[in-house]
């Protein structure tokens, strides 16, 4: 039998740079995630962090460099093709949740699922396990003002996982959670790699949370050290 080949990165970015006017952000960033991993971004405020991550899932450009996903060019995709391929192959955590106030749990969770043209009841199945997974049974039919914060943030991971993305990315996804919270969040990202081999990429201040990371990668002044 012929050895197996070293695994690919899912994703992978070189020479990422970005300016804000004269500011230079980002000074050729390079990095490889690999399926499965979670990997933590730490550094000092202003180092850039955010601003990377935001590149690396297509919310934002940079000014050059390259972005692969699963060995796909993003640069060359534009308008409606980026939405799709970032509805269907990226998810998000934000801090501030960003649920929408007139859903409830479940509709908040199915929408990228019904955006993404999937039948309504294979979407509504998998949000429905996804939110039982993560403790939500009894308040599927909640409205977002009606839940915790950590209900809330938990809601927030459903709907990032309501499409099987190839990865998450999460910005300061304990940053609005009090230790409790942040705690039970920690080990949700590790249950979920655990269970279906989630890849996350994690921005974040909390140091017990890019502990129990796999890699932590250290930001400064737009470069990774």
């Amino acid at each position: 039998m012929m050895p197996s080949e070293p695994d690919q990165p899912i994703l992978s970015a070189r020479n990422i740079q970005k300016y804000y006017g004269e500011l230079h952000v980002l000074k050729g960033v390079n990095l490889d995630i690999y399926k499965g991993e979670i990997v933590s971004m730490v550094g000092p405020s202003g180092s850039g962090k955010s601003t990377l991550l935001h590149i690396l899932g297509t919310l934002d450009e940079p000014a050059s460099g390259e972005i692969l996903l699963n060995n796909r060019r993003l640069q060359i995709l534009k308008g409606s093709t980026l939405a799709a391929l970032r509805n269907r192959h990226i998810g998000f955590v934000f801090q501030f949740h960003h649920l929408l106030p007139e859903f409830s749990a479940l509709e908040n969770v199915c929408i990228p699922g019904w955006i993404a043209g999937k039948k309504k009841s294979e979407v509504r199945t998998r949000a429905v396990k996804l939110l039982e997974i993560l403790d939500l049974s009894q308040r599927m039919e909640n409205k977002p003002s009606a839940l915790s914060g950590g209900e809330q943030q938990r809601v927030a991971v459903c709907r990032a996982l309501i499409n099987n993305p190839d990865i998450v990315f999460a910005d300061e996804p304990t940053g609005n959670l009090d230790s409790a919270n942040a705690r039970e969040l920690h080990q949700l990202f590790l249950d979920l790699r655990k269970q279906f081999n989630q890849t996350f990429l994690i921005v974040t201040h909390n140091e017990q949370l890019a502990e129990q990371s796999d890699r932590i990668l250290h930001m400064k002044d737009g470069v990774i050290i």
